[in-house]
């Protein structure tokens, strides 16, 4: 955080800094594609330091203080698209490549640097898997959010997406982005939301986060996998992050469990087979 906080202010006297200049900064770190919990985080370590310039060498006010915090939406409510719904939004889109970046978002869980940073190399059609090994956050590339690379299994629907994108005329060498631009390099993380955002309501569908596709894929892999699986596949940290997602399993499950509960007759395996109903009383 304070790399990137020095990338900008580093030359800028703190007497000079305001919070109109602030305020930019922020909004285009957001247009760049940061989340607003990371414009938090990059406020938050900005007020760090001008509250410590202010204590050491007598700096009179801490400008950071006037600035707004964006606001966050807590991170234990999440809300997700169905598979009929990510369908319904891949076919609103008109751009291929588009629709298949959305759906690898949704079938794979891929944060949207991640998405922007991968390259073909790095999907294993044979093995069905895409290994994750950078991100592409403030125009430059990285490691992932987790600091770590991963695996992530590759879904038939997005094996035959990411199939058919690779017959293309351009960029299909190893080192080529899997998403690219134009001239091949990366999209731009605020029109591509743009265009989801359009393709949603094309859709019908409510407006949710580009953030909301990878929650997506939690949601449908914990039915069919165990919590330390999806906490992998996904590039948490922290096993808790993963369990937010079992509220959607139990739903399901629990449900199931109270099947015929409530019936008015009784299941027929109930009566033991030697005892006739009427010799039941």
């Amino acid at each position: 955080m304070v790399r990137v906080v020095d990338a900008e202010f580093g030359t800028t006297p703190l007497e000079r800094l305001t919070a109109r200049k602030i305020e930019r900064w922020l909004s285009r770190r957001r247009e760049e594609g940061a989340s607003n919990r990371t414009a938090q985080k990059y406020l938050t370590a900005l007020s760090g330091i001008l509250s410590r310039a202010q204590r050491v060498w007598g700096l009179q006010h801490n400008v950071a203080d006037d600035v707004d915090r964006p606001r966050v939406r807590p991170s234990s409510k999440i809300d997700v698209l169905s598979p009929e719904e990510v369908w319904a939004l891949v076919r609103a889109v008109e751009s291929e490549q588009d629709a298949a970046i959305f759906l690898t978002a949704a079938f794979s869980g891929l944060r949207l640097s991640e998405l922007l940073a991968l390259g073909w190399r790095c999907v294993d059609f044979e093995r069905e898997s895409i290994r994750v090994e950078s991100g592409f956050t403030l125009g430059r590339e990285g490691l992932p959010k987790s600091n770590r690379e991963r695996a992530v299994p590759m879904a038939p629907e997005v094996l035959q997406a990411l199939a058919r994108l690779g017959q293309r005329e351009h960029w299909v060498g190893d080192d080529d982005l899997v998403f690219a631009g134009e001239l091949g390099g990366h999209l731009s993380p605020s029109k591509l939301r743009i265009r989801y955002h359009a393709a949603l309501d094309a859709a019908g569908l409510r407006r949710l986060r580009f953030h909301d596709l990878r929650h997506t894929f939690g949601s449908i892999v914990i039915k069919r996998a165990d919590p330390v699986q999806v906490k992998n596949w996904m590039g948490h940290a922290d096993l808790k992050t993963t369990e937010r997602y079992l509220h959607y399993k139990q739903r399901g499950d629990e449900a199931r469990l109270l099947s015929g509960a409530f019936s008015a007759e009784p299941a027929a395996e109930s009566v033991p087979p030697t005892v006739s109903r009427t010799d039941e009383n």
